[in-house]
């Protein structure tokens, strides 16, 4: 199917997915130049609606969206890009612009597991490693106590700064373990998987 480029003046909404997991990268606008730009360069290109002109993705920054296919929606007004991104998709340094704080917890992870492989002098997470298990259950232990101490307290703010720190020292010990948070976040879905 071709795009009806007269159906929206000429510009149809592009949702741009990650080709390896799915997840929406950003959505962005196309007439037909900047889609036949994407296709013979192999860059995602938009028309940008600010600048009044065709922009490639991370043309500025070096963060470019690899194509890997077009897909036309059913009514022929709006385009899925599958690409490849080179990089953090969105302007703010994230992996995408429709990043979720829980996302970040995956980002948290990765970088434990490369401070356990690494162990760069003058990480925490290196230390914390030198000083062994013990210490860091003992570290999730004093902060689980300040969690639980700071809810009884009115402050947001002081609840949130220590749960943070739990999770943060939980992502430490559960790696010194061989396990990770998404492990744990497993047993949670399958706990609450629907019954069969």
């Amino acid at each position: 199917m071709n795009p009806d480029w007269k159906k929206m003046g000429g510009l149809l909404p592009a949702v741009v997915q990650d080709a390896a997991d799915g997840k929406v990268l950003m959505v962005g606008y196309m007439d037909r130049a900047a889609l036949a730009k994407t296709n013979k360069t192999g860059k995602v290109t938009f028309y940008s609606r600010s600048k009044k002109r065709l922009w490639t993705k991370g043309e500025s920054s070096g963060n470019f969206l690899e194509l890997v296919s077009v897909a036309v929606d059913c009514d022929a007004d709006a385009l899925l890009i599958r690409a490849r991104p080179q990089g953090p998709t969105c302007h703010s340094g994230a992996a995408t612009c429709f990043d979720e704080p829980l996302d970040f917890l995956k980002q948290l992870d990765a970088l434990v597991a490369d401070r356990f492989k690494k162990r760069p002098k003058g990480s925490y997470v290196s230390r914390l490693i030198e000083e062994g298990v013990d210490r860091m259950a003992q570290k999730v232990g004093e902060e689980a106590v300040e969690t639980v101490i700071a809810s009884k307290n009115k402050d947001r703010d002081v609840l949130l700064g220590e749960a943070a720190d739990l999770l943060f020292h939980l992502t430490v010990l559960l790696r010194a373990r061989g396990s990770s948070l998404g492990d744990a976040a497993e047993i949670l879905r399958r706990r609450n998987a629907p019954k069969k």
